[in-house]
C-alpha cells in the first residue's frame, strides 16, 4: 500500500479543484468549506520579474510534517474533512501551486482552520521555492534559509 502524498506536479489545476469540491456535495452534515488557493506571483524582485517558482521538497520530511498540520488541525478544530496539496516542480506566474480545503459544519471553524494550517504549511514544512526571473537568473525564496539553519542542528 502506498502511502498518500499531499504533492502534485506541476500546477493544481481547476479541474482537480472543481472535482475534489463535488466530491463531498454527498457528505450532508457539512455545512461549510472554506477553500485557500495560492497563486504565483509575478513579482518584481530588485528590478526582475518572477516568471515561475520551482519547488521542491524533502517529500518524505514534508508528508510527514503535513500529518502532524493534519492532526494538529483536528485537534484545535471541529473538522469533518481537510485536504492539502502543494505543487512540486516548476508553477508559472498565475497557476495555482497550494489548494487547502477545510469542511465543518460550521463556518466560523473553517476560517479559523484555514487561516491556521496555511500558517503552519509556510513555517512548518520544507517545501522550497526557487523564484525564475524571466532573464533566466533565480533566487531562492527566503523560507530556505531558515530550513537550511534547523537542517543542521
Amino acid at each position: 500500500m502506498s502511502k498518500k502524498t499531499v504533492f502534485l506536479h506541476g500546477p493544481i489545476a481547476a479541474e482537480f479543484i472543481g472535482q475534489s469540491i463535488a466530491k463531498h456535495q454527498s457528505k450532508q452534515t457539512i455545512g461549510a468549506h472554506n477553500i485557500f488557493l495560492g497563486q504565483v506571483r509575478a513579482d518584481a524582485i530588485e528590478g526582475n520579474i518572477v516568471s515561475a517558482i520551482e519547488y521542491s521538497a524533502y517529500e518524505e520530511m514534508a508528508d510527514e510534517a503535513m500529518s502532524l498540520i493534519r492532526e494538529k488541525a483536528f485537534a484545535e478544530f471541529d473538522l469533518i474533512c481537510m485536504h492539502i496539496y502543494h505543487s512540486l516542480g516548476v508553477v508559472k506566474a498565475g497557476e495555482i501551486c497550494l489548494f487547502v480545503f477545510v469542511s465543518a459544519t460550521r463556518r466560523k471553524e473553517v476560517y479559523k482552520a484555514t487561516e491556521a494550517i496555511v500558517n503552519w504549511i509556510k513555517t512548518d514544512v520544507p517545501i522550497f521555492g526557487k523564484e525564475l526571473f524571466e532573464n533566466s537568473d533565480f533566487v531562492w525564496k527566503k523560507t530556505l534559509y531558515k530550513w537550511l539553519i534547523l537542517l543542521k542542528k
